[in-house]
């Protein structure tokens, strides 16, 4: 069997080169030769990367020929484990620097999880992560300048790369989750403003999943289509009637639709006044920056606030470690660090920051979080 190509996309705000073919849509974006065990390379940990499909890249190429001055406040609706929020994250920091808002939503409690571990990860303040209904966000009417929504789908992009998406199909899985996808736009639809853009997009094949219910979503909801100029058509990228479709074994990736329209009305004011404060109510798993807690006389530092672009690298003493140290401490093993100075550390490895330790001179206390863990042997 033909090995499955494998992807990665850097954080171009952590780290900036890296070997293997090009993405044409991303800058960023990198096509391994193999594959190698990410889970052993603290880079991996350190957020420096993020791995995921080039087809799904490919949204974020839509993204940012979309993005505007008056493109600030963006929502990524279903947005687990967090490929699409971060190249968001990427591509409105370059653009916008710190003048950006990103709320990254999932509705699944165990996926909102990892959608905050990713987060924290990959560092950037600007993105909220929630855990909410779609029609949570109604409240917020005209709160959004973009909503880049992957709705869940009958998943025929994958049948390559998991058995059991083929398994799982069927024509009634179609109408459900082509069904399920109005649903989801309809609940989500006030909050976008007039004159804002809604990026839609599935792993899917299907018309009924992808033009046919962007063609709905513009006729009943009030939108207008936006025609994609297609520039990658030489690496496999095809036309639909309502968007652009990447089908594996012809483009780089796995399965990818995307299609874009406008929302009817007056451009009204940005979005970008959307604050913290606004979304304080729905109870945010990350939101801004949390850099730790007093326990006692003791300020505990919170070990994300190391891997986070806001750091004050000044603020604490940095040590290096090699990466067999670096495994022990993301394995969560003890390590030994005698030559530094006592008290709170961060670890690094290349530069990067990995977490804190708290160096108690003969032995350190680890203080990344348990749940992140490497699990398997690092020997």
């Amino acid at each position: 069997m033909e090995a499955l190509p494998v992807s990665i996309r850097l954080n171009p705000f952590k780290l900036t080169e890296w070997e293997g073919t090009p993405v044409p849509w991303n800058k960023w974006g990198r096509i391994l030769d193999s594959r190698p065990v990410f889970t052993l390379d603290p880079l991996f940990h350190a957020g420096a990367y993020y791995v995921q499909d080039s087809s799904a890249m490919y949204v974020g190429h839509i993204f940012r020929s979309l993005l505007t001055c008056d493109t600030r406040t963006v929502l990524d609706l279903c947005a687990a484990p967090g490929g699409k929020t971060t190249d968001l994250a990427a591509s409105l920091r370059e653009k916008f620097g710190n003048g950006f808002t990103l709320v990254s939503n999932e509705v699944m409690k165990q996926r909102a999880g990892v959608l905050r571990d990713n987060v924290a990860a990959w560092g950037d303040p600007n993105v909220i992560v929630t855990s909410l209904d779609p029609a949570a966000f109604a409240h917020l009417r005209s709160g959004f300048d973009i909503i880049v929504a992957d709705v869940p789908c009958s998943g025929e992009g994958m049948f390559r790369k998991d058995p059991k998406a083929v398994e799982q199909w069927s024509e009634d899985t179609v109408q459900l989750c082509a069904a399920r996808q109005k649903r989801i736009i309809s609940d989500v639809w006030p909050a976008l403003k007039p004159g804002g853009i809604l990026i839609y997009s599935t792993c899917t094949y299907n018309e009924q999943e992808n033009d046919d219910n962007l063609e709905w979503i513009a006729r009943e909801l009030g939108g207008s289509i936006v025609r994609l100029p297609n520039t990658y058509s030489g690496s496999g990228v095809k036309e639909s009637r309502a968007g652009h479709l990447l089908k594996a074994g012809e483009t780089l990736g796995e399965g990818q639709w995307v299609g874009a329209l406008v929302k009817d009305g007056i451009p009204g004011q940005s979005g970008r006044g959307l604050t913290d404060a606004d979304l304080k109510p729905f109870h945010p798993l990350i939101s801004g920056v949390h850099k730790g807690e007093y326990k006692g006389r003791d300020f505990v530092p919170d070990n994300d606030w190391a891997l986070n672009l806001d750091f004050d690298r000044n603020l604490y003493p940095m040590v290096e470690l090699d990466r067999q140290t670096a495994l022990k401490y993301l394995h969560r093993d003890s390590i030994l660090l005698p030559q530094a100075p006592r008290g709170y550390i961060v670890v690094c490895y290349r530069g990067l920051p990995l977490g804190f330790v708290k160096n108690l001179g003969t032995r350190c206390n680890n203080l990344l979080p348990q749940r992140r863990r490497i699990l398997m042997d690092i020997k």
